[in-house]
């Protein structure tokens, strides 16, 4: 089986959680809200637009950029329980929220027709072609335009998961391609690794200009009934944030 067919495999078992927990994500939904340092990004630019969110999965967020202003959210995922799930969740909610099952780089989608791409929160490392994504994102934005980037830090990967000692883990280093996953989802998912340097410089290789880019302590995303890391105490980065407006 290819490293492809392993991380889709392994997120079609994990969207099954969507599923499962239906109930308790259809709640969330009710009062989603974006985090605050994405709020006073995007509250600019998302009133009355119209969204593309590749790799929406349980499409929470969605909720969260309807309720900041946009017109409707279009939410792409390869996962067909994901696509399910969230579509189910947007029609009981009677929300402007549609879901398609996507291939990625790939949309289908017309050129220009979005007014913005947003990405939430562990995206872009299940991204194989970053030049390709990076291109067709610019493709189907509207000229001025926005993409918006929220992800873990190219360096998160490296740190240990201890609660007494930040330190950098002895099977992974910052400039590898890829590494297998081994938190969530696992199952033999390959995480693709870049440089924040290489990311900078591949979105705006492909047309955009950057308008915002910050380094976070703060990570997104911590695993359930763990103690908290010592690399999460404030002292090295675990998110980055990204807007960058299509020329």
């Amino acid at each position: 089986m290819s490293t492809y067919e392993d991380t889709r495999r392994a997120w079609e078992q994990a969207s099954q959680k969507h599923v499962r927990e239906y109930a308790e994500l259809l709640d969330e939904a009710r009062t989603a809200r974006l985090l605050p340092l994405e709020e006073e990004l995007l509250a600019p630019h998302v009133d009355g637009a119209r969204v593309l969110h590749p790799q929406s999965g349980h499409g929470i967020d969605d909720h969260g950029l309807v309720a900041l202003g946009a017109q409707e959210v279009l939410g792409l995922d390869y996962s067909p329980t994901a696509v399910s799930a969230a579509r189910r969740r947007a029609e009981e909610l009677g929300r402007p929220c549609r879901y398609e099952e996507v291939e990625l780089p790939a949309t289908g989608l017309a050129d220009g027709g979005q007014d913005l791409v947003y990405t939430g929160k562990g995206a872009l490392i299940w991204i194989e072609d970053l030049a390709a994504w990076a291109a067709e994102m610019h493709r189907v934005l509207r000229p001025g335009g926005h993409l918006f980037v929220y992800e873990a830090h190219p360096l998160v990967p490296l740190w240990e998961w201890d609660a007494h000692d930040a330190r950098v883990r002895r099977d992974r280093g910052y400039f590898a391609r890829s590494h297998v996953n081994d938190s969530f989802p696992a199952l033999g998912a390959t995480e693709h690794q870049r440089t924040l340097a290489e990311l900078v410089m591949t979105i705006t290789g492909a047309g955009f200009e950057l308008l915002h880019l910050a380094e976070h302590p703060e990570p997104f995303w911590t695993p359930q009934d763990e103690e908290p890391a010592a690399a999460w105490d404030g002292r090295l980065p675990n998110a980055i944030s990204l807007l960058a407006r299509r020329r």
